[in-house]
């Protein structure tokens, strides 16, 4: 039982590990404000996903794939994903202090809702469905089927958590023996990914319009 567990935390893990608007937004803000403000992101994203989880869970997955939801997804996505974009370059120039401390709830809850609406898009919501759609779904049809759903969901998002965490303190730690310039470059290589993760998603709207005529 424990051995089945820890193959689905490393499943979770491994999902993670490739560099992805959500990890670029967590090492961006975990560079400026610290674990919380990264770790903020990653709760963020891991909202979403326990969402994703409760939606394959009920059957609802069908309504996320409707042409109509892709389309606003994948506008509001390319709109959000800019807008960070630009902002990280713009703030490339201010001073960053090492020492900084947490601000406060309301800088807090932004790194939160950067997270949420990173994670709220149909390239990172079919990836779920399709993978993680794919791996969950066949514990429903077990004999012990919430058992089972439970048992490996919470194995898979142990891993991500694990994954959050790991990266949120190892920005935070690193940051102290990076200079100003290093950090500044950071911001500016960030910004300049997440646009073209943001012309992604321009593009797949545009295709999106396209079929539906």
């Amino acid at each position: 039982m424990i051995n089945d567990f820890l193959t689905y935390v490393l499943f979770g893990l491994s999902l993670t590990l490739p560099v992805g608007a959500v990890t670029i937004q967590m090492t961006k803000q975990g560079l400026k404000g610290g674990f919380w403000h990264g770790w903020s992101v990653g709760l963020g994203g891991m909202t979403v996903d326990l969402i994703l989880i409760f939606f394959i869970y009920f059957g609802f997955s069908s309504v996320i794939n409707q042409e109509g939801i892709q389309l606003l997804m994948w506008l509001l996505g390319f709109f959000f994903l800019l807008y960070l974009g630009i902002q990280s370059i713009r703030e490339s120039s201010a001073e960053f202090s090492v020492e900084a401390t947490i601000k406060g709830k309301k800088s807090l809850l932004k790194s939160y809702f950067s997270g949420v609406m990173i994670a709220i898009s149909p390239g990172y919501i079919v990836f779920w469905m399709g993978i993680l759609g794919t791996v969950l779904a066949s514990t429903i049809t077990q004999k012990q089927s919430s058992t089972s759903f439970l048992f490996v969901a919470s194995g898979i998002i142990a891993g991500i958590l694990i994954h959050d965490v790991a990266l949120s303190f190892f920005v935070h730690y690193s940051r102290q023996f990076l200079n100003q310039k290093t950090i500044k470059w950071v911001s500016i290589i960030a910004g300049i990914l997440l646009i073209g993760f943001s012309i992604y998603f321009g593009y797949e709207f545009i295709l999106e319009l396209q079929s539906m005529h």
